[in-house]
């Protein structure tokens, strides 16, 4: 498939939530990962803010991406918080070289083999909500025409975040942020549950809960709260479909 159609195909994907069993985690990470397929980039993660202002890490393609999130969520310094807290982009094209004035994420970046970053807003209209983080295992500056690219599918999934609902409106922009968030943290509750009881990683519980809501054909983020309300076994993860 060549460049342009897997771009429709992103733009597609993201429209796609736009249907009435529309499914948060699923749009986070059809970001992050159309960002790494789409972009020269080796990495992608995306944070929203909750009711509070405080950012939430929503989804990543690797564990590498979610620490580097992790590490500037918990000191409040980074491209990223500056992103979020201005609304504006930011690069850097070689970490390396911020060690005075970001200590603990030069050491977290490089720990996981990443050399430089780039970071949009998740924004909707004027509104900032949050921001994604373009990651490179080498040091480079971003391509104008790609940064342009990671806005343009960030703000379609901050959009289709927002018709989450018939008639929306946008002083209910927190409440569907909250709810995103909320989601997020059942999903990682539940991923703990299967990984302790398949004996499993982190990243290979979260696989098996995606791949039974496949074949299931139900919403992770439901999929994810039967197991923390123990309305289902962790047992039937691995079950086929009835049928």
């Amino acid at each position: 498939m060549n460049r342009e159609r897997e771009l429709a195909k992103a733009f597609v994907d993201m429209a796609d939530t736009y249907a009435p069993q529309f499914d948060p985690l699923h749009l986070f990470n059809r970001l992050v990962h159309s960002c790494r397929q789409l972009l020269q980039v080796d990495a992608a993660a995306v944070m929203i803010a909750d009711a509070r202002g405080t950012l939430k890490t929503m989804a990543a393609t690797d564990e590498g991406a979610a620490f580097v999130e992790l590490m500037q969520m918990q000191t409040g310094r980074g491209p990223c918080m500056d992103c979020y807290r201005t609304g504006q982009a930011r690069s850097v094209p070689d970490i390396t070289a911020e060690r005075e004035r970001w200590p603990k994420l030069v050491a977290a970046m490089t720990d996981a083999g990443y050399r430089s970053l780039s970071t949009v807003p998740v924004r909707l209209h004027e509104r900032t909500l949050g921001a994604l983080t373009l990651l490179n295992t080498h040091a480079t500056d971003m391509e104008r025409d790609d940064l342009y690219l990671a806005q343009a599918l960030t703000d379609s999934a901050a959009l289709a975040l927002m018709h989450w609902a018939i008639e929306p409106r946008y002083d209910d922009v927190t409440t569907r942020m909250q709810s995103a968030i909320a989601a997020k943290a059942t999903l990682d509750t539940a991923k703990g549950m299967i990984a302790a009881y398949y004996d499993v990683t982190i990243t290979e519980a979260g696989q098996l809960l995606a791949a039974h809501a496949a074949r299931h054909r139900t919403s992770l983020a439901e999929t994810a709260l039967a197991l923390v309300n123990r309305t289902m076994e962790p047992a039937l993860i691995l079950a086929p479909p009835r049928g």
